[in-house]
């Protein structure tokens, strides 16, 4: 049996300013019909500031904790423990259109991320943009 729960606040706290705190957890079951269960875990906090209508910027932290590796198998000794921490830029070029930069860092206290090399690492910075459309 698998357990989950996304809780989660945000807070308009003026018309430029936003907040985000979130916390996701997750229990499974050992093994069928067992009453010890695996844990994971997820805090998160993000801010954004919107200086105009079409224009906005958010920065994100968050942490991912999965010792035991029920969501991400990394086969290592600590599992999945990840810090992360993101900014991005978002322009409206429509009501509908939205273009998105976005530049990340996650790091991990186990080599866990293969780079363009194919060596293992223990951090992953990225940059990323994507274009989206709502209909």
């Amino acid at each position: 049996m698998r357990y989950f729960h996304n809780l989660y606040g945000s807070f308009q706290i003026s018309q430029k300013f936003a907040f985000i705190a979130g916390f996701d957890i997750g229990a499974e079951q050992k093994a069928k019909g067992s009453e010890q269960y695996n844990v994971w875990y997820s805090p998160v906090l993000i801010a954004k500031y919107a200086p105009t209508q079409k224009l906005s910027f958010a920065v994100r932290a968050e942490y991912y904790s999965d010792e035991k590796g029920v969501i991400i198998a990394t086969g290592t000794e600590n599992g999945f423990k990840t810090f992360g921490y993101s900014f991005n830029a978002d322009y409206w070029i429509l009501p509908n259109l939205v273009w998105r930069t976005e530049l990340k860092n996650l790091s991990s206290k186990d080599d866990i991320f293969l780079n363009r090399d194919n060596i293992l690492k223990s951090n992953s910075p990225s940059v990323a943009t994507s274009l989206a459309v709502s209909f």
